[in-house]
């Protein structure tokens, strides 16, 4: 019946066509304003904390503050031991913000490497970025985008990553803009049922892990924006080559393989015949169940401001102390502080829900396959 109904309905396309562009705009294509060159999302993202000015902090503050108390009212301390130790990582982040904010405690927090670089370059970026990302994601999600790329891509990510089709825009979302915002669609796409517990691991450890923003940041630290070009592409096949592999090796392969909250599930269909067809009718079939805008940027939102709520304050935290270890001792080199400090707490923030032992252990694996890719392929370049 809903078949029929969709194919009649051809006049409602113009959701998929209109909300559809405008999410291709807001991630996927830089545009020069003034002095920056970056995607839309982006440029919203600094018009607004230019906008807010001082007061940023403060809003930054609030978030954290809040994100620290709400899993303390939830008793998340309780759950397990993981959530015990985030829980008291988050309350000592609020102290730490506070103190960095109302400008009291020891020096150290005060140095340019510390509270500076944490609060001002993480914090306040990450407070607006991930709230404005969420409501630009409503454009991107929901109305027939994911599905038609999804049926074109099928042939490509399912056998490689051992992903359905849609994931591709995860990919190309973590790369233009950041991984925060790739972690966003993966969780939303997830708890939609459009990913299973497996799939989703594959992307949020694998398509979520770098972004051409960080990678600006790092080429620019060693001094390699003279070799930009070959930096950023080799990155990049290095990143979906080790993808590709440990998607096949435990312990993601062995990763369950159930939905969120035990959906059905929309599983892939295998296409037969015209794929650009098939795409179309996908998309179709999406745009005419689609949420009004609305609903869908209240449902994003929301999902927006509570990975906000649950990464600032940890990664405050532990990235203070990751700092401090970079400093005065030697751990950090066996640690990989960039690995906890950032990442790790967006995806504790999903609903995807890894421990961190399976993080580490995933984290190994990457890390030793992008060292047996990387050397010999330089060792070919140089």
């Amino acid at each position: 019946m809903i078949n029929q109904q969709f194919q009649d309905k051809g006049k409602d396309m113009w959701k998929f066509y209109v909300f559809s562009i405008i999410g291709i705009i807001s991630f996927f294509i830089p545009i020069q304003i003034g002095k920056d060159n970056t995607i839309l999302v982006d440029h919203i993202h600094l018009g607004i904390r230019s906008l807010l000015g001082d007061l940023t902090a403060y809003y930054a503050l609030i978030i954290i503050i809040i994100g620290a108390i709400l899993p303390v009212i939830r008793m998340d301390f309780k759950k397990s031991f993981t959530d015990c130790v985030l829980v008291i990582f988050k309350l000592l982040g609020a102290v730490i913000g506070i103190m960095y904010v109302f400008k009291i405690g020891p020096k150290l927090l005060f140095d340019k490497d510390y509270g500076p670089f944490l609060f001002d370059k993480l914090m306040l970026p990450l407070s607006v970025l991930i709230p404005v990302g969420a409501i630009a994601l409503s454009f991107l999600v929901g109305y027939g985008l994911l599905e038609f790329i999804g049926v074109l891509m099928q042939p490509i990510m399912r056998p490689i990553f051992k992903t359905p089709g849609k994931s591709a825009v995860d990919a190309v979302a973590s790369f233009v803009g950041s991984y925060s915002l790739g972690l966003l669609i993966t969780n939303r796409v997830y708890k939609d049922g459009m990913y299973n517990k497996k799939e989703a691991v594959i992307i949020a450890t694998g398509f979520s892990t770098v972004s051409a923003t960080f990678m600006v940041i790092v080429a620019r630290t060693l001094d390699l924006m003279g070799h930009w070009n070959l930096f950023f592409w080799s990155t990049l096949i290095i990143t979906f080559v080790v993808t590709a592999i440990s998607a096949h090796l435990p312990p993601i392969s062995r990763e369950s393989e159930a939905y969120y909250n035990n959906q059905e599930g929309q599983k892939e269909s295998k296409v037969k015949g015209n794929y650009m067809k098939a795409a179309y009718d996908e998309a179709k079939k999406q745009s005419y169940q689609s949420l009004t805008l609305f609903k869908n940027i209240g449902l994003n939102l929301k999902d927006g401001v509570e990975m906000t709520m649950a990464i600032l304050p940890s990664i405050l935290s532990i990235g203070f102390l990751g700092l401090i270890l970079a400093n005065f001792t030697p751990i950090i080199d066996w640690l990989s502080y960039i690995f906890f400090s950032a990442l790790i707490p967006c995806i504790l923030a999903t609903d995807i829900k890894i421990p961190i032992w399976k993080l580490v252990v995933i984290w190994f694996i990457r890390v030793a396959l992008t060292l047996l890719i990387a050397i010999p392929l330089s060792l070919l370049i140089f």
